[in-house]
């Protein structure tokens, strides 16, 4: 390597899930000639959140999106990248045990719903979706959660129940401790289990339909001091996730674009969460899409 060439190289820390679009990435296929990018694994991925958000424990970090919504109102220096790393429709995210009678949206105010935290993006796409499409009051819900937010300053709304510790949200729903429960990237795989919102890959394409959008669960940030300081090595990491999402031929041929690359593409799906997540008092205001970016990442 000459020397103009070594001085050129940034090198930045980063930390991203093990996914087919991360393939060409991680193995080395996809290079840069301006960036070495110094990757942590971190299983399950969303430990990393955590690290990113309260310790700004890397340069460049995947983040679930309200998470990133949370940091935004608590001042973390972190700063949106239009890159999506997980999306997935969430209808069918939500379960009841069958053997003790049907749960639907329409009976659901009054019951017990567990969800692994209140802030989970995933349980947040949910909730959005009973609120906004279905009618549901939330707040006459019975949300039961098993842990805390990412982001420490944030605490469950009032009428939010903790369960005890130890305790299996998936056992809880066979019990009947709980009427229903949001479960994540990992389904239960009990026969009993059946999807509160019914024929719900049925409802998911309807609901894409009506948004034009995917609900996007994790995203990337990069810290705002680097940023600012440099924004070409920004940039050439949002390069290299790009190709590394085209080298695992994504999206396929005529399918749904899971993963939104770009501002103009990641903002639909980035308004309505704001929506959400203020409803739920996750977030104390909505915020415009381009007050989640800076100069740099609002161009990509």
């Amino acid at each position: 390597m000459s020397p103009v060439t070594a001085e050129k190289l940034a090198t930045v820390s980063a930390c991203f899930g093990t996914y087919p679009q991360t393939q060409a990435l991680k193995s080395g296929r996809i290079k840069s000639d301006r960036v070495a990018l110094n990757l942590t694994e971190v299983n399950p991925v969303y430990k990393a959140f955590t690290m990113m958000v309260r310790e700004q424990k890397f340069d460049v970090s995947e983040m679930a999106l309200v998470t990133y919504l949370q940091g935004k109102a608590y001042g973390k220096p972190i700063t949106l990248v239009p890159a999506t790393m997980m999306g997935r429709f969430q209808h069918g995210t939500m379960l009841y045990n069958s053997e003790r009678g049907a749960v639907t949206p329409e009976t659901l105010e009054g019951r017990r719903v567990g969800v692994r935290s209140f802030a989970q993006t995933t349980g947040c796409w949910l909730r959005g979706i009973l609120w906004k499409d279905y009618g549901v009051n939330l707040a006459k819900v019975r949300w039961v959660t098993f842990e805390d937010a990412h982001i420490p300053e944030f605490k469950d709304p009032p009428g939010v129940d903790r369960a005890a510790t130890g305790k299996d949200m998936t056992k809880m729903v066979l019990d009947g401790e709980l009427d229903a429960a949001i479960f994540g990237g990992v389904m239960p795989t009990d026969p009993r289990l059946k999807s509160v919102i019914p024929d719900h890959e049925a409802a998911a394409r309807e609901w894409y339909k009506k948004y034009g959008t995917v609900p996007v669960n994790h995203m990337v940030v990069v810290k705002t001091a680097l940023s600012q300081s440099n924004p070409g090595a920004v940039r050439e990491v949002f390069r290299l996730l790009h190709e590394s999402k085209k080298a695992a031929g994504l999206p396929k041929p005529g399918a749904i674009d899971m993963l939104p690359f770009g501002f103009a593409a990641v903002q639909p799906a980035l308004e309505l969460m704001s929506s959400y997540a203020l409803e739920m008092k996750i977030i104390p205001r909505r915020y415009a899409v381009e007050e989640l970016f800076d100069d740099t990442t609002r161009s990509l």
